[in-house]
């Protein structure tokens, strides 16, 4: 079952990506506006932040975590 929700949460992502890319709107950051590296995004294609990005959010995740 979770292997299943796993596929379920990527297909749902997978789509996204594609429906950013069919608006126009693939490859900058939401948390920035500023372009995703294409580096990130040949690594990590379905990607929103980032790497500046996603690493204070990881940050940020981690501290409430914590508490």
């Amino acid at each position: 079952l979770r292997t299943r929700d796993r596929q379920r949460k990527l297909i749902s992502t997978l789509d996204a990506a594609l429906r950013r890319i069919e608006e126009g709107d693939y490859g900058p950051c939401e948390a920035t506006g500023e372009p995703i590296s294409l580096k990130r995004l040949d690594a990590r294609p379905i990607a929103t932040l980032s790497l500046e990005a996603q690493e204070r959010h990881e940050r940020r995740e981690k501290v409430h975590r914590d508490d």
